[in-house]
């Protein structure tokens, strides 16, 4: 059993062009996502509307997120968690260049 133990903070690539997304788990119901962002934000002009709902939590690092139709910014950090409901159109505006920004995502 001790196979199935693992670390969210381990087995981060020290280059990382492109965000990591990793599935810890998934079924018919929900999928858990670990995602690790280092200075990574959307592409311009690019909306995530999603078919699910999506509760996001902060590990580590923070993030910006832009709702549509919000003039601010939502600022998160270690432990703040946002639930987003499907279709609700958003995007990552920022993430922490200093340290990694570790996210676990669950789709519902």
């Amino acid at each position: 059993m001790s196979d199935s133990v693992k670390n969210i903070f381990k087995h981060i690539p020290d280059d990382m062009k492109e965000e990591l997304t990793e599935v810890l788990l998934e079924t018919k119901a929900v999928k858990i996502e670990r995602i690790v962002s280092r200075g990574h934000s959307s592409p311009p002009g690019y909306w995530y509307d999603q078919e699910s709902n999506e509760y996001v939590m902060l590990l580590q690092g923070s993030a910006g997120l832009l709702f549509e139709g919000q003039d601010d910014i939502t600022i998160i950090g270690p432990g703040d968690s946002v639930n987003i409901p499907a279709h609700v159109r958003h995007r990552v505006e920022w993430t922490d260049q200093t340290e990694d920004t570790i996210w676990i995502a669950v789709y519902y």
